[in-house]
């Protein structure tokens, strides 16, 4: 069975462009790459002191389960230097699961839909930019409409040229 998952890709180390794409390219390893948005420099949410990032989303068709996608996605962060010396700090590559399919997934390892996402300006503009109709399947709201509905908290996000 083919799964649609939307992952959220971002980089604050390094060379952010080289990081994001090398991650998207990596990523065909698991699954096809039916859409990469484009990339958003945004502010540092919850640790502010740090630079800016670079991120993007990413809609990957894969016959993965939820569980094997993450693991997946976990080596692909370690291949990539990925380290989690800080919580919520700086880093080459975070890659997170917003959305499987319609699944509502809730274990201590793994939370589809991802747990923030509907309050998270730099998740929602790319998501909204690939797959506006795309609905959160507990909130019932789509991407755009979930974006539309964000106030300043959101925190602020600049779309980059096209790639």
């Amino acid at each position: 069975m083919i799964h649609r998952a939307y992952l959220s890709l971002g980089s604050n180390l390094g060379d952010r462009v080289a990081n994001l794409q090398t991650c998207i390219r990596l990523l065909s390893k698991l699954g096809n790459i039916a859409k990469v948005s484009s990339f958003y420099e945004t502010e540092p949410m919850e640790v502010r002191e740090q630079p800016w990032f670079l991120n993007c989303v990413v809609e990957l068709k894969t016959d993965l389960s939820a569980r094997e996608l993450l693991s997946g996605i976990q080596q692909l962060e370690a291949q990539l230097g990925r380290s989690r010396e800080i919580g919520k700090g700086p880093r080459t590559l975070d890659i997170d699961i917003l959305l499987f399919d319609s699944e509502v997934i809730n274990d201590s390892d793994v939370q589809i839909p991802h747990p923030a996402m509907h309050r998270r300006r730099f998740v929602l503009a790319p998501l909204a930019e690939i797959s506006a109709e795309v609905k959160h399947p507990v909130l019932g709201r789509t991407a755009e409409e979930l974006l539309h509905g964000l106030d300043a908290s959101g925190g602020e996000v600049r779309r980059l040229a096209p790639k």
